[in-house]
């Protein structure tokens, strides 16, 4: 009978595709979920890379959005947000 595990170690172990002498996994991951804060920087990084999204069936995107936490009657000031 296999040792009980964690919900977290179940997926890893799932995903898992190599582990290296120092500790550091690979991972196997089987679902993107993108939106437009830090989405944009990974892309640049596949392109520059000359790589692309391998699966792009398997990504998600949503609008991100954030609420202030203080003054909301002022609305939001930084235009990035």
């Amino acid at each position: 009978m296999p040792s009980p595990a964690t919900l977290f170690d179940k997926i890893w172990h799932s995903h898992l595709v190599d582990v290296q002498e120092d500790g550091t996994c690979l991972i196997y991951i089987d679902r993107h979920l993108v939106h437009e804060v830090t989405s944009p920087q990974a892309f640049e990084g596949l392109r520059l890379s000359g790589r692309r999204v391998r699966r792009p069936a398997r990504t998600l995107a949503v609008a991100d959005h954030n609420v202030p936490t203080l003054d909301r009657i002022h609305g939001i000031t930084d235009p990035e947000s």
